[in-house]
Protein backbone atom coordinates (compact mmCIF):
# COMPACT_ATOMS: atom_id res chain seq x y z
CA UNK A 1 0.00 0.00 0.00
CA UNK A 2 1.37 3.49 -0.73
CA UNK A 3 0.01 4.71 2.34
CA UNK A 4 1.63 2.05 4.45
CA UNK A 5 5.02 2.44 2.61
CA UNK A 6 5.07 6.31 3.46
CA UNK A 7 4.03 5.82 6.98
CA UNK A 8 1.93 9.04 6.77
CA UNK A 9 -0.23 8.36 9.99
CA UNK A 10 -2.17 11.29 9.56
CA UNK A 11 -3.79 10.36 6.20
CA UNK A 12 -6.63 8.42 6.32
CA UNK A 13 -8.93 11.45 6.32
CA UNK A 14 -10.25 11.83 3.08
CA UNK A 15 -10.28 7.95 3.30
CA UNK A 16 -12.01 7.43 6.08
CA UNK A 17 -14.81 9.62 4.84
CA UNK A 18 -15.40 7.88 1.98
CA UNK A 19 -14.95 4.29 2.81
CA UNK A 20 -16.68 4.27 6.18
CA UNK A 21 -17.66 7.55 8.01
CA UNK A 22 -18.93 5.91 11.16
CA UNK A 23 -14.94 4.65 11.38
CA UNK A 24 -13.53 8.08 10.45
CA UNK A 25 -15.84 9.47 13.18
CA UNK A 26 -14.87 7.04 15.64
CA UNK A 27 -17.66 4.91 15.18
CA UNK A 28 -16.33 1.89 17.27
CA UNK A 29 -16.64 3.79 20.51
CA UNK A 30 -18.98 0.86 21.61
CA UNK A 31 -16.51 -1.39 20.86
CA UNK A 32 -17.67 -4.68 19.50
CA UNK A 33 -20.12 -5.57 22.47
CA UNK A 34 -21.70 -1.87 20.70
CA UNK A 35 -22.51 -0.92 24.29
CA UNK A 36 -24.61 -4.29 25.59
CA UNK A 37 -22.45 -5.43 28.15
CA UNK A 38 -23.09 -8.56 29.67
CA UNK A 39 -24.03 -7.59 32.69
CA UNK A 40 -23.90 -4.01 34.55
CA UNK A 41 -20.29 -2.61 35.38
CA UNK A 42 -18.69 -1.65 37.84
CA UNK A 43 -15.60 -0.13 36.75
CA UNK A 44 -15.55 2.31 33.65
CA UNK A 45 -12.00 2.38 33.37
CA UNK A 46 -8.92 0.23 34.72
CA UNK A 47 -5.57 2.03 35.94
CA UNK A 48 -3.05 -0.70 36.08
CA UNK A 49 0.24 0.18 38.02
CA UNK A 50 2.64 -2.83 37.30
CA UNK A 51 5.68 -3.23 39.29
CA UNK A 52 8.10 -5.07 37.06
CA UNK A 53 10.56 -7.41 38.15
CA UNK A 54 8.48 -9.18 40.64
CA UNK A 55 8.15 -7.37 44.32
CA UNK A 56 8.92 -9.00 46.99
CA UNK A 57 5.56 -9.82 49.29
CA UNK A 58 7.75 -10.61 52.09
CA UNK A 59 8.90 -7.13 52.31
CA UNK A 60 5.76 -5.92 51.86
CA UNK A 61 2.44 -6.99 52.72
CA UNK A 62 2.48 -10.64 53.62
CA UNK A 63 3.74 -10.52 57.18
CA UNK A 64 5.90 -13.44 58.38
CA UNK A 65 7.11 -12.85 61.66
CA UNK A 66 8.44 -17.05 61.42
CA UNK A 67 10.84 -16.29 59.26
CA UNK A 68 13.09 -13.76 61.69
CA UNK A 69 12.46 -16.73 64.28
CA UNK A 70 14.38 -18.70 62.12
CA UNK A 71 15.98 -16.73 60.37
CA UNK A 72 19.13 -19.18 58.66
CA UNK A 73 17.75 -22.39 58.87
CA UNK A 74 17.72 -24.84 55.75
CA UNK A 75 13.98 -24.52 54.06
CA UNK A 76 11.87 -27.37 55.17
CA UNK A 77 11.32 -30.06 52.27
CA UNK A 78 8.30 -30.38 53.53
CA UNK A 79 7.58 -26.94 52.89
CA UNK A 80 8.89 -27.22 49.56
CA UNK A 81 7.71 -30.48 48.40
CA UNK A 82 9.88 -31.05 45.32
CA UNK A 83 9.07 -27.76 43.84
CA UNK A 84 11.07 -26.78 41.04
CA UNK A 85 13.83 -23.59 41.58
CA UNK A 86 15.26 -21.28 39.27
CA UNK A 87 18.99 -22.14 37.60
CA UNK A 88 19.54 -19.04 39.57
CA UNK A 89 19.34 -20.57 43.22
CA UNK A 90 18.58 -24.26 42.94
CA UNK A 91 22.45 -25.13 42.62
CA UNK A 92 22.72 -23.95 46.15
CA UNK A 93 23.93 -25.63 49.00
CA UNK A 94 21.80 -24.36 51.24
CA UNK A 95 18.65 -22.45 51.30
CA UNK A 96 18.72 -20.68 54.65
CA UNK A 97 15.43 -18.88 55.25
CA UNK A 98 15.86 -15.03 55.15
CA UNK A 99 13.03 -13.17 57.20
CA UNK A 100 12.23 -9.44 56.53
CA UNK A 101 14.53 -6.74 57.85
CA UNK A 102 11.38 -4.40 58.10
CA UNK A 103 9.02 -3.71 60.60
CA UNK A 104 5.22 -4.65 60.00
CA UNK A 105 2.28 -3.17 61.63
CA UNK A 106 -1.60 -3.26 61.27
CA UNK A 107 -3.47 -0.71 60.05
CA UNK A 108 -7.09 0.49 59.59
CA UNK A 109 -10.15 -0.88 60.23
CA UNK A 110 -9.29 -4.08 58.59
CA UNK A 111 -6.41 -4.69 60.70
CA UNK A 112 -3.76 -5.31 57.51
CA UNK A 113 -0.01 -5.96 57.97
CA UNK A 114 1.98 -3.12 55.99
CA UNK A 115 6.29 -2.87 56.06
CA UNK A 116 7.33 0.10 57.30
CA UNK A 117 8.49 0.78 53.53
CA UNK A 118 5.08 1.75 52.84
CA UNK A 119 3.50 4.63 55.04
CA UNK A 120 1.40 6.44 52.58
CA UNK A 121 0.09 3.41 51.39
CA UNK A 122 -0.56 2.25 54.88
CA UNK A 123 -2.43 5.76 55.13
CA UNK A 124 -5.19 4.57 52.41
CA UNK A 125 -5.37 0.46 53.16
CA UNK A 126 -8.58 0.60 53.88
CA UNK A 127 -9.19 1.92 50.26
CA UNK A 128 -7.78 -1.49 49.20
CA UNK A 129 -8.22 -5.23 48.43
CA UNK A 130 -5.59 -6.84 49.54
CA UNK A 131 -5.27 -10.01 47.43
CA UNK A 132 -2.06 -12.24 49.53
CA UNK A 133 -3.12 -15.87 47.59
CA UNK A 134 -2.15 -14.89 43.75
CA UNK A 135 0.01 -17.56 41.75
CA UNK A 136 1.04 -18.45 38.33
CA UNK A 137 2.87 -21.47 36.72
CA UNK A 138 5.73 -18.97 34.98
CA UNK A 139 8.59 -18.84 37.10
CA UNK A 140 11.02 -16.50 34.71
CA UNK A 141 10.46 -12.91 33.76
CA UNK A 142 9.42 -12.82 30.33
CA UNK A 143 7.02 -15.63 30.46
CA UNK A 144 5.51 -14.65 34.00
CA UNK A 145 4.92 -10.55 32.77
CA UNK A 146 3.81 -12.13 29.02
CA UNK A 147 1.23 -14.45 31.34
CA UNK A 148 -0.36 -10.92 33.46
CA UNK A 149 -0.52 -8.93 30.56
CA UNK A 150 -1.33 -11.38 27.90
CA UNK A 151 -3.18 -13.93 29.19
CA UNK A 152 -0.57 -16.23 27.67
CA UNK A 153 2.90 -17.20 28.85
CA UNK A 154 3.64 -17.48 24.78
CA UNK A 155 4.05 -14.14 23.39
CA UNK A 156 1.23 -13.35 20.40
CA UNK A 157 -1.96 -13.26 22.30
CA UNK A 158 -3.76 -9.45 22.39
CA UNK A 159 -2.85 -7.62 25.84
CA UNK A 160 -5.61 -6.67 28.56
CA UNK A 161 -5.93 -3.50 26.89
CA UNK A 162 -6.56 -4.74 23.59
CA UNK A 163 -9.13 -6.80 24.62
CA UNK A 164 -11.01 -4.14 26.62
CA UNK A 165 -10.74 -1.78 23.80
CA UNK A 166 -12.21 -4.65 21.50
CA UNK A 167 -14.71 -4.85 23.86
CA UNK A 168 -15.49 -2.20 25.21
CA UNK A 169 -14.49 0.92 22.67
CA UNK A 170 -13.79 4.88 23.65
CA UNK A 171 -15.37 6.90 25.88
CA UNK A 172 -13.14 9.90 24.04
CA UNK A 173 -12.54 9.77 20.37
CA UNK A 174 -9.66 12.61 21.17
CA UNK A 175 -7.06 9.94 23.04
CA UNK A 176 -6.24 6.61 22.92
CA UNK A 177 -8.98 4.42 24.54
CA UNK A 178 -5.37 2.28 26.00
CA UNK A 179 -2.21 4.52 27.01
CA UNK A 180 1.01 3.22 28.21
CA UNK A 181 3.77 4.76 30.57
CA UNK A 182 6.80 3.72 31.14
CA UNK A 183 9.11 5.07 33.55
CA UNK A 184 12.58 5.49 31.91
CA UNK A 185 16.16 4.61 33.09
CA UNK A 186 14.82 1.90 35.48
CA UNK A 187 15.78 -1.41 33.42
CA UNK A 188 15.93 -4.74 34.95
CA UNK A 189 14.31 -6.70 33.22
CA UNK A 190 13.29 -5.37 29.78
CA UNK A 191 9.89 -4.65 28.83
CA UNK A 192 8.76 -5.19 24.98
CA UNK A 193 5.89 -3.49 23.02
CA UNK A 194 3.98 -6.62 22.44
CA UNK A 195 3.34 -6.60 26.50
CA UNK A 196 0.63 -3.62 25.14
CA UNK A 197 0.20 -4.71 21.66
CA UNK A 198 -2.98 -6.32 19.97
CA UNK A 199 -1.70 -9.80 19.15
CA UNK A 200 -4.19 -11.37 16.38
CA UNK A 201 -6.85 -8.12 17.34
CA UNK A 202 -7.20 -5.58 14.48
CA UNK A 203 -4.22 -3.55 15.10
CA UNK A 204 -6.39 -0.02 16.37
CA UNK A 205 -6.75 -1.70 19.93
CA UNK A 206 -2.75 -1.87 20.47
CA UNK A 207 -1.46 0.62 23.36
CA UNK A 208 -0.25 4.07 22.47
CA UNK A 209 2.92 5.07 24.97
CA UNK A 210 2.68 8.31 25.83
CA UNK A 211 6.73 9.21 26.62
CA UNK A 212 7.73 12.22 28.79
CA UNK A 213 9.59 15.33 26.70
CA UNK A 214 8.57 17.60 23.99
CA UNK A 215 7.26 14.10 21.89
CA UNK A 216 4.99 12.88 23.83
CA UNK A 217 3.85 10.41 20.52
CA UNK A 218 6.63 9.08 18.23
CA UNK A 219 5.93 10.13 14.67
CA UNK A 220 2.82 12.26 15.60
CA UNK A 221 3.49 15.75 13.99
CA UNK A 222 4.45 16.72 10.93
CA UNK A 223 7.61 16.00 9.20
CA UNK A 224 10.01 19.28 9.42
CA UNK A 225 9.08 21.65 5.87
CA UNK A 226 6.30 20.69 5.37
CA UNK A 227 3.34 23.15 5.51
CA UNK A 228 -0.41 22.16 5.98
CA UNK A 229 -1.69 22.98 2.95
CA UNK A 230 1.03 20.94 1.06
CA UNK A 231 0.32 17.29 3.85
CA UNK A 232 -3.45 18.30 3.53
CA UNK A 233 -2.65 17.66 -0.61
CA UNK A 234 -0.81 14.53 -0.45
CA UNK A 235 -3.00 12.75 1.81
CA UNK A 236 -5.91 13.60 -0.51
CA UNK A 237 -4.35 12.41 -3.58
CA UNK A 238 -3.27 9.00 -1.20
CA UNK A 239 -6.77 8.62 0.19
CA UNK A 240 -7.58 8.21 -3.72
CA UNK A 241 -5.59 6.05 -4.27
CA UNK A 242 -6.70 3.73 -1.16
CA UNK A 243 -9.97 4.47 -2.23
CA UNK A 244 -9.52 2.26 -5.37
CA UNK A 245 -7.44 -0.15 -3.69
CA UNK A 246 -9.95 -0.62 -1.23
CA UNK A 247 -12.51 -1.18 -3.76
CA UNK A 248 -10.80 -3.79 -5.31
CA UNK A 249 -9.58 -5.96 -2.50
CA UNK A 250 -11.85 -4.47 0.54
CA UNK A 251 -9.31 -5.39 2.72
CA UNK A 252 -10.04 -4.88 7.00
CA UNK A 253 -6.68 -4.12 7.56
CA UNK A 254 -7.11 -0.91 5.63
CA UNK A 255 -10.23 0.20 7.96
CA UNK A 256 -7.62 -0.22 10.84
CA UNK A 257 -5.01 2.05 9.56
CA UNK A 258 -7.88 4.31 8.62
CA UNK A 259 -8.75 4.40 12.53
CA UNK A 260 -4.91 5.26 13.62
CA UNK A 261 -4.64 7.93 10.72
CA UNK A 262 -8.07 9.65 12.40
CA UNK A 263 -6.60 9.29 15.77
CA UNK A 264 -3.42 10.19 15.08
CA UNK A 265 -4.41 13.52 13.80
CA UNK A 266 -7.28 14.27 16.19
CA UNK A 267 -4.51 13.62 19.12
CA UNK A 268 -2.37 16.48 17.46
CA UNK A 269 -4.34 18.71 19.85
CA UNK A 270 -5.49 16.56 22.69
CA UNK A 271 -2.45 14.85 23.75
CA UNK A 272 -0.10 18.61 24.30
CA UNK A 273 -3.48 19.27 26.34
CA UNK A 274 -3.43 16.00 28.59
CA UNK A 275 0.18 16.25 28.96
CA UNK A 276 0.59 20.37 30.03
CA UNK A 277 0.88 20.09 33.59
CA UNK A 278 0.57 23.62 34.58
CA UNK A 279 -3.04 23.82 35.65
CA UNK A 280 -1.90 21.46 38.66
CA UNK A 281 -1.98 23.02 41.93
CA UNK A 282 1.20 22.58 44.18
CA UNK A 283 -0.97 20.79 46.52
CA UNK A 284 -2.09 18.27 43.93
CA UNK A 285 2.00 17.85 42.99
CA UNK A 286 2.70 17.79 46.69
CA UNK A 287 0.32 14.92 47.35
CA UNK A 288 2.16 12.83 44.81
CA UNK A 289 5.43 13.80 45.94
CA UNK A 290 8.68 15.38 45.06
CA UNK A 291 9.56 13.76 41.79
CA UNK A 292 5.63 14.37 40.51
CA UNK A 293 7.08 17.29 39.17
CA UNK A 294 10.24 15.46 37.08
CA UNK A 295 8.20 14.34 33.78
CA UNK A 296 8.60 11.00 33.27
CA UNK A 297 9.18 9.37 37.07
CA UNK A 298 6.74 7.40 38.55
CA UNK A 299 5.18 9.78 40.44
CA UNK A 300 4.24 12.21 37.27
CA UNK A 301 2.89 9.46 35.24
CA UNK A 302 0.27 8.37 37.90
CA UNK A 303 -0.66 12.25 38.02
CA UNK A 304 -0.90 11.93 34.32
CA UNK A 305 -2.84 8.78 34.90
CA UNK A 306 -5.45 10.55 36.93
CA UNK A 307 -5.61 13.49 34.25
CA UNK A 308 -6.08 10.53 30.96
CA UNK A 309 -9.03 8.86 33.59
CA UNK A 310 -10.80 12.41 33.94
CA UNK A 311 -10.59 12.15 29.85
CA UNK A 312 -11.98 9.06 29.62
CA UNK A 313 -8.89 6.56 28.72
CA UNK A 314 -10.08 3.05 29.09
CA UNK A 315 -6.94 1.29 30.12
CA UNK A 316 -4.13 3.08 31.47
CA UNK A 317 -0.93 0.83 31.88
CA UNK A 318 2.17 2.18 34.27
CA UNK A 319 4.90 0.18 34.52
CA UNK A 320 7.79 0.85 36.63
CA UNK A 321 10.69 -2.11 36.46
CA UNK A 322 13.71 -2.66 38.95
CA UNK A 323 11.97 -4.77 41.48
CA UNK A 324 14.07 -7.58 40.34
CA UNK A 325 16.00 -7.76 43.95
CA UNK A 326 18.09 -11.56 43.22
CA UNK A 327 20.95 -9.48 45.59
CA UNK A 328 20.71 -6.05 47.27
CA UNK A 329 17.15 -6.31 48.22
CA UNK A 330 16.79 -4.37 51.42
CA UNK A 331 18.43 -1.36 50.01
CA UNK A 332 16.86 -1.76 46.53
CA UNK A 333 13.39 -2.36 48.02
CA UNK A 334 14.13 0.96 50.04
CA UNK A 335 14.70 2.85 46.78
CA UNK A 336 11.22 1.22 44.82
CA UNK A 337 9.04 1.70 47.48
CA UNK A 338 10.60 5.66 48.33
CA UNK A 339 9.44 6.42 44.01
CA UNK A 340 6.22 4.07 44.21
CA UNK A 341 4.40 4.47 47.66
CA UNK A 342 3.84 8.26 48.21
CA UNK A 343 2.07 8.52 43.89
CA UNK A 344 0.13 5.11 44.13
CA UNK A 345 -1.41 6.77 47.79
CA UNK A 346 -2.07 9.94 46.34
CA UNK A 347 -3.42 8.53 43.35
CA UNK A 348 -6.11 6.56 45.26
CA UNK A 349 -6.46 9.81 47.48
CA UNK A 350 -7.08 11.86 44.38
CA UNK A 351 -9.70 9.83 42.59
CA UNK A 352 -11.51 9.53 45.48
CA UNK A 353 -11.67 13.00 46.00
CA UNK A 354 -12.84 13.66 42.23
CA UNK A 355 -15.68 10.97 42.50
CA UNK A 356 -13.65 8.75 40.43
CA UNK A 357 -12.46 5.93 42.49
CA UNK A 358 -15.81 4.13 42.84
CA UNK A 359 -15.70 3.52 38.91
CA UNK A 360 -12.03 3.61 38.45
CA UNK A 361 -10.61 -0.10 38.92
CA UNK A 362 -6.73 0.46 40.30
CA UNK A 363 -4.31 -2.34 40.50
CA UNK A 364 -0.94 -2.72 42.01
CA UNK A 365 1.16 -5.70 41.44
CA UNK A 366 3.77 -7.77 39.78
CA UNK A 367 4.42 -11.07 37.73
CA UNK A 368 5.29 -13.07 40.73
CA UNK A 369 6.54 -13.62 44.06
CA UNK A 370 9.90 -13.72 45.79
CA UNK A 371 11.25 -16.65 47.71
CA UNK A 372 11.50 -16.99 51.42
CA UNK A 373 15.35 -18.36 51.62
CA UNK A 374 18.29 -16.27 50.30
CA UNK A 375 19.43 -16.26 46.92
CA UNK A 376 23.34 -16.23 47.50
CA UNK A 377 24.50 -15.69 51.05
CA UNK A 378 22.46 -14.75 53.54
CA UNK A 379 24.04 -11.83 55.55
CA UNK A 380 22.97 -10.04 58.76
CA UNK A 381 21.78 -7.17 56.53
CA UNK A 382 22.12 -8.02 53.51
CA UNK A 383 20.36 -10.87 51.17
CA UNK A 384 18.71 -11.96 47.87
CA UNK A 385 15.48 -13.10 47.04
CA UNK A 386 14.24 -15.46 43.57
CA UNK A 387 11.99 -15.49 41.53
CA UNK A 388 8.59 -17.38 43.55
CA UNK A 389 5.64 -18.28 41.67
CA UNK A 390 3.69 -20.41 43.82
CA UNK A 391 2.51 -16.85 45.70
CA UNK A 392 2.73 -13.61 45.41
CA UNK A 393 0.55 -10.41 46.52
CA UNK A 394 -1.65 -7.81 44.78
CA UNK A 395 -3.82 -5.47 45.49
CA UNK A 396 -7.23 -3.35 44.01
CA UNK A 397 -9.08 -0.38 45.12
CA UNK A 398 -12.15 1.27 43.64
CA UNK A 399 -14.33 0.34 40.40
CA UNK A 400 -16.46 -2.62 42.23
CA UNK A 401 -13.55 -4.10 44.71
CA UNK A 402 -14.71 -4.46 48.30
CA UNK A 403 -12.45 -2.12 50.17
CA UNK A 404 -10.41 -3.54 53.53
CA UNK A 405 -10.51 -6.62 52.36
CA UNK A 406 -7.16 -8.57 53.14
CA UNK A 407 -8.17 -11.89 50.83
CA UNK A 408 -6.58 -15.32 51.16
CA UNK A 409 -3.09 -16.25 52.92
CA UNK A 410 -0.51 -18.76 52.73
CA UNK A 411 1.52 -20.94 55.09
CA UNK A 412 3.72 -19.54 57.63
CA UNK A 413 6.44 -20.13 56.12
CA UNK A 414 5.44 -17.67 52.85
CA UNK A 415 5.83 -20.59 50.34
CA UNK A 416 2.52 -21.73 49.07
CA UNK A 417 -0.97 -20.83 48.94
CA UNK A 418 -2.75 -21.93 52.26
CA UNK A 419 -6.47 -20.95 51.63
CA UNK A 420 -8.35 -18.73 48.98
CA UNK A 421 -5.91 -19.04 45.99
CA UNK A 422 -6.34 -16.82 42.89
CA UNK A 423 -5.08 -17.78 39.80
CA UNK A 424 -3.54 -15.59 37.63
CA UNK A 425 -7.02 -16.22 34.84
CA UNK A 426 -8.98 -15.84 37.78
CA UNK A 427 -7.58 -12.41 38.58
CA UNK A 428 -8.73 -11.38 34.23
CA UNK A 429 -11.70 -12.98 34.88
CA UNK A 430 -12.96 -11.05 37.89
CA UNK A 431 -11.15 -7.75 36.07
CA UNK A 432 -13.26 -8.55 32.85
CA UNK A 433 -16.70 -8.94 35.36
CA UNK A 434 -16.00 -5.47 37.30
CA UNK A 435 -15.95 -3.55 33.30
CA UNK A 436 -19.19 -5.90 32.85
CA UNK A 437 -17.56 -8.19 30.48
CA UNK A 438 -18.11 -12.13 30.70
CA UNK A 439 -14.73 -13.36 30.19
CA UNK A 440 -16.02 -16.79 28.61
CA UNK A 441 -18.18 -14.62 25.87
CA UNK A 442 -15.72 -11.84 24.64
CA UNK A 443 -13.80 -14.42 22.41
CA UNK A 444 -11.99 -13.32 18.71
CA UNK A 445 -12.13 -16.09 15.94
CA UNK A 446 -8.52 -16.83 14.38
CA UNK A 447 -6.64 -19.66 13.36
CA UNK A 448 -9.47 -22.07 13.23
CA UNK A 449 -10.82 -21.72 16.93
CA UNK A 450 -12.74 -18.98 19.16
CA UNK A 451 -9.61 -17.41 21.91
CA UNK A 452 -10.59 -14.96 25.00
CA UNK A 453 -8.60 -13.18 27.40
CA UNK A 454 -8.64 -16.35 30.06
CA UNK A 455 -8.18 -19.29 27.43
CA UNK A 456 -9.89 -22.03 28.79
CA UNK A 457 -10.39 -21.47 32.47
CA UNK A 458 -10.71 -18.66 34.40
CA UNK A 459 -13.17 -17.93 37.81
CA UNK A 460 -14.60 -14.74 38.91
CA UNK A 461 -13.86 -14.40 42.26
CA UNK A 462 -17.25 -13.09 43.88
CA UNK A 463 -15.52 -12.67 47.50
CA UNK A 464 -13.61 -9.79 46.10
CA UNK A 465 -16.70 -7.94 44.53
CA UNK A 466 -18.74 -5.00 46.74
Amino acid sequence: MFLERFGLGLGGIALGQLLNPALAAGGDSQGVLDGRLHHPARARRVIYLFMAGGPSQLETFDYKPLLNQRQGEELPESVRMGQRLTGMSGNQASLPLAGSRFAFTQHGGSGAWVSELLPHTAGVVDELCIVRSMYTEAINHDPAITFLQTGAQISGRPSIGAWVHYGLGSDNQDLPAFVVLVTPGKVDQPLYSRLWGSGFLPSQHQGVQFRSGADPVLYLGNPPGVSEGARRRLLDRVGELNRHAFALNPDPDIEARIAQYEMAYRMQTSVPGVMDLQDESTATFERYGPDARKPGTFAANCLLARRLAERGVKFIQLYHQGWDHHGGLPGGMRVQCRETDQPCAALITDLKERGLLDDTLVIWGGEFGRTNYSQGKLQPDNYGRDHHPRCFTIWMAGGGVKPGLVYGATDEFGYNVAENGVHVHDFHATLMHLLGVDHERLTYFFQGRHFRLTDVHGRVVRALLA
